[in-house]
């Protein structure tokens, strides 16, 4: 699939740098994409206008802020309505503790990805507040044991 914004070898570069560290002065990034000041400036800004660079974020360590417990969510639902998939689309925008989701191919429809502070709170997540909407037939929880990689970056090659 041809990208809807091509990317040269210093777009690349400046992109690259900005998911390490969004933080970098327009100096320090200039350097690294190799060109001056100015020309880096503005290409930043196009990349920002393109929709490319779509925001810049601080990266939270959850288990600092007593969110320890990682959860990876399968869910299929009672029916493939609009209004129901609309319900857990709605849902889903407004909860915090859900981090991502997707739908997805195969047996089930959904998969969610949900932070909690321990076992009971995901229990109780699941049972007052997602299973309640009524939409959902069958969910598989998969506790996430220990994170191997996690980035926010997204390939650039």
């Amino acid at each position: 699939m041809k990208p809807d914004f091509p990317l040269d070898d210093a777009d690349r570069r400046i992109l690259a740098a900005l998911q390490r560290d969004s933080t970098l002065s327009v100096q320090a990034l200039a350097e690294i994409a190799q060109m001056s000041p100015s020309p880096c400036w503005r290409r930043v800004k196009a990349l920002k206008e393109a929709g490319v660079i779509r925001a810049e974020v601080a990266l939270v360590d959850r288990r600092r802020v007593g969110m320890p417990v990682l959860a990876y969510i399968h869910l299929s639902l009672v029916d493939h309505s609009e209004m129901t998939i609309r319900k857990l689309d709605d849902f889903t925008r407004t909860q915090d503790r859900i981090v991502e989701c997707a739908t997805i191919t195969g047996a089930d429809d959904y998969m969610i990805k949900v932070m909690a502070r321990d076992p009971e709170d995901l229990e109780r997540f699941l049972m007052h507040d997602l299973l309640a909407l009524g939409v959902v037939r069958s969910s598989t929880t998969h506790f996430v044991l220990r994170q191997t990689k996690y980035t926010t970056a997204v390939p650039l090659d």
